[in-house]
């Protein structure tokens, strides 16, 4: 029997802004500017909005602030926030307030300027009092020892890493709006500064502004809009962890679980899906997530992501519009590999876009290498 939620609701508009550089900008300003343009997307305004989902690096209070800044009073707020997956977490939330009448159109949105304000990642706001001694880089350190741990017991090579940000980079190059577009390979990401061994600069996600937002309804209404509907099909949560040294097992992410979960409440298999986006904040990200998500065994990761595998042309196309490494990533990116998808799906994507993909698959991740949330998509082809 299938789950009650399956089908229950569908984006119906997207919207991006500030990608990139964002100059002059706040991240209320890059926020309110993707929610317009996701609107204007789904053919609503301001007003139709009466449920709000969202998170943010700079607002204590989120959903208020957000709000405010908008001049809308929604009858429904969620700013749970577990890190960069939060906005596929929100999917999950908004399902729920959809399929319950707790509100008719929902907003998940995000916005930052995290580059022109500085540069910096987000300050660790909860010191981890037992890792602080050893002066970690945070969060990279964490990442690495996951890539150290996955070398030593799966002989996974830094080449094999390496091939992962080529591989972004050669579906940004088929993107216009992706900010890194330069030529890459191996060898530079091998001889690329090293930031905390075994992860070198080439390793490790951009530092840009931008924003992103999605629009989602019942199903019942999905039709009653401009664009082709995209159907929340399965999701799940999983957290294991909050410190990377209470990781039960480096080479293992809660990934697994939140798959499953995903997978089962959508009635479909790794062969059904026809791209996969997840969250690389790190190389390490995507090998680990294709594991843990089922698309190969665990420890067969490197050869599975290396010969282009993931690349244009490749056997599963994987974070086609360049990933965080080299599209897009302002310190939470879960928005944008929701995002990604839905244009996918929607057929929307140019030069980088997978013929006939009919499901999607998007996988967050929050903290270090702690909250994994997986939610999956489909046309109505696959209903």
């Amino acid at each position: 029997m299938a789950h009650n939620l399956r089908g229950s609701s569908a984006i119906v508009g997207v919207g991006l802004a500030g990608c990139g550089e964002a100059h002059g900008k706040m991240p209320l300003d890059i926020l309110a500017e993707a929610t317009h343009n996701a609107l204007d997307d789904a053919g609503l305004k301001l007003s139709d909005i009466d449920g709000l989902f969202t998170g943010s690096s700079y607002h204590f209070m989120p959903t208020l602030s957000t709000a405010e800044y908008l001049g809308i009073k929604p009858r429904f707020s969620d700013g749970s926030m577990v890190g960069g997956s939060s906005f596929v977490a929100h999917t999950l939330n908004a399902a729920m307030a959809l399929k319950t009448g707790l509100c008719d159109v929902a907003l998940i949105c995000y916005g930052s300027n995290q580059r022109t304000a500085g540069g910096k990642l987000a300050t660790m706001s909860e010191q981890q009092i037992y890792e602080a001694p050893y002066k970690p880089r945070y969060p990279i350190s964490s990442y690495a020892l996951a890539a150290a741990r996955h070398m030593y017991q799966y002989g996974t090579t830094r080449e094999q890493l390496a091939d992962i940000a080529v591989a972004a980079r050669q579906w940004a190059q088929l993107n216009p709006a992706a900010f890194a577009r330069k030529d890459l390979t191996r060898e530079d990401v091998l001889n690329s500064r090293m930031i905390s061994d075994p992860l070198s600069l080439l390793d490790c996600c951009l530092v840009t502004d931008g924003g992103g937002a999605v629009i989602m309804v019942s199903s019942e209404r999905a039709k009653d809009f401009p664009n082709k509907p995209v159907y929340l099909l399965g999701t799940g949560a999983a957290h294991w962890h909050r410190q990377i040294t209470q990781m039960p097992d480096l080479t293992v992410t809660a990934a697994k679980e939140s798959g499953e979960r995903a997978f089962k409440m959508a009635g479909v298999t790794q062969n059904d899906i026809d791209v996969v986006e997840v969250y690389d904040a790190f190389t390490i990200n995507t090998l680990l997530f294709l594991e843990d998500l089922g698309f190969c065994a665990k420890g067969e990761g490197g050869p599975f992501v290396s010969n282009g595998n993931i690349a244009p042309g490749g056997s599963l196309p994987v974070n086609t519009n360049g990933g965080g490494l080299s599209c897009v990533h302002p310190g939470m990116y879960g928005i944008f590999i929701l995002i990604e998808a839905i244009q996918q799906l929607r057929g929307d994507c140019g030069a980088r876009q997978v013929n006939n993909a009919e499901v999607a698959l998007v996988h967050g991740n929050g903290g270090v290498l702690s909250s994994q949330v997986t939610s999956i998509f489909g046309t109505e082809e696959v209903l």
